[in-house]
């Protein structure tokens, strides 16, 4: 408490002692409340030709966030409004490439909150449907699968894992079978960004 008032009476925002802080401190922190303390991110709206690169105000911008602790990211409006006018995904993919990108600006934003959140994102898949849970990094298995039900969380066994870019590479989950790509982990496993599980427990 008596950094962050240092910090505080110099100007600066909470966020900025927290790479001096240990686990423990940080905890003590995020327990005051203090607005300051809280993730910032910084999202720079340039014109169409810098929104790959920016541009010299958005790299302004970046020092000032690497300077407190965070990061920018760049998008474009003006590209995010014309992607969101097309219905089809490959238009979508042609229309950016055709630009330069690789992704829209939003998707950049999306990853960013949740770098900054330390959130991370797994997939539960059925006959029926796919669905993504948001899960804390560092979360093992078995909180993973808390996150879909609580009993999944207390009578959790195993989880049948598979990669996210082993599912994509092999093109769906009989083939990755098939190639013995998909694992069996226990409760001490951690969770990795778009894992895909299918989770065994008791009931």
């Amino acid at each position: 408490m008596e950094m962050a008032l240092e910090a505080l009476r110099a100007g600066k925002a909470a966020r900025t002692i927290l790479p001096e802080l240990t686990h423990e401190q940080q905890k003590i922190l995020h327990g005051l409340g203090l607005i300051t303390s809280k993730p910032v991110l910084y999202v720079c709206n340039v014109e169409e030709a810098s929104a790959g690169t920016g541009n010299a105000f958005s790299e302004r911008v970046a020092e000032y966030a690497k300077s407190q602790g965070t990061v920018s990211v760049i998008v474009s409006a003006a590209i995010e409004a014309e992607v969101s006018q097309l219905a089809e995904e490959a238009e979508k993919k042609e229309f950016l490439e055709s630009l330069g990108l690789e992704e829209t600006g939003l998707t950049r934003v999306i990853r960013a909150g949740y770098g900054l959140l330390g959130l991370l994102t797994f997939f539960t898949v059925g006959p029926k449907e796919t669905h993504a849970w948001t899960v804390g990094k560092g979360a093992k298995a078995p909180q993973a699968a808390g996150v879909i039900h609580s009993d999944f969380e207390k009578g959790f066994i195993r989880a049948e894992t598979i990669a996210y870019a082993d599912f994509v590479a092999a093109g769906s989950e009989a083939a990755v079978r098939e190639a013995g790509k998909m694992r069996l982990e226990g409760s001490d496993y951690v969770t990795q960004d778009g894992d895909i599980f299918h989770f065994r427990f008791k009931a």
